[in-house]
């Protein structure tokens, strides 16, 4: 279990939303991180795309899983210079 949460019953990480997550969005800070180092957001099938959108703004690599996943075999693209 991480922080509260079941992996049996993971919810989409919008605020507001309850809905089960079927999809990770896998994605760094290059500006904090190294590119080892990825977090994820889990997603339901309405809000990937938001949420993708959002982190691609501010030229943050990201991609979309279908899954959940921890994001470690994610092979990430470069972030925008």
């Amino acid at each position: 279990m991480m922080f509260g949460l079941s992996p049996d019953s993971p919810q989409c990480s919008r605020a507001g939303c309850s809905a089960d997550a079927s999809l990770s969005v896998v994605w760094r800070n290059p500006r904090i991180h190294g590119p080892e180092r990825r977090k994820v957001w889990l997603a339901c099938e309405e809000h990937a795309e938001y949420l993708r959108d959002f982190l691609a703004s501010r030229a943050f690599p990201v991609v979309v899983e279908r899954g959940v996943v921890d994001g470690s075999a994610t092979a990430l693209p470069e972030a925008a210079a």
